[in-house]
């Protein structure tokens, strides 16, 4: 069993950044692929990046590649998505999801979810 909480969220101006933590539960957590989903209001739950247990494989949606970057530190139970450039379409709850056996992708969710939380952009 592990319980996700995720932190960081806010309010900022267009092209900003914002660093959103995902802390865990749990001794295993560190064998845990974890992904962040976003959910802006009127719109289905999407993907936005994930990280493999050990950190060897990031993957990313196009539409944050190069402006979103996905860490973790085992040693802290935490995953981590540091977010710059953001733009007004990056409003969203942002979600911590974790699998032992998948990486989250924007095919694959995983079993455990945050609660999310809220990053607002302005323009």
């Amino acid at each position: 069993q592990v319980q996700l909480v995720e932190s960081g969220g806010g309010v900022v101006q267009a092209g900003g950044s914002l660093k959103l933590s995902c802390a865990a539960s749990g001794r295993t957590f560190s064998y845990y692929g974890v992904g962040w989903f976003r959910q802006a209001p009127g719109k289905e739950r999407e993907f936005v990046a994930a990280i493999t247990w050990n950190g060897g494989v990031i993957d990313y949606a196009d539409s944050v590649k190069a402006r979103f970057a996905i860490s973790r530190d085992n040693a802290k139970n935490t995953v981590y998505l540091q977010m710059n450039s953001l733009k007004p379409e990056d409003t969203a709850v942002y979600y911590c999801n974790a699998d032992r056996l998948l990486i989250p992708s924007s095919t694959d969710r995983g079993e455990y979810w945050g609660q999310g939380t809220q990053v607002t952009v302005s323009s």
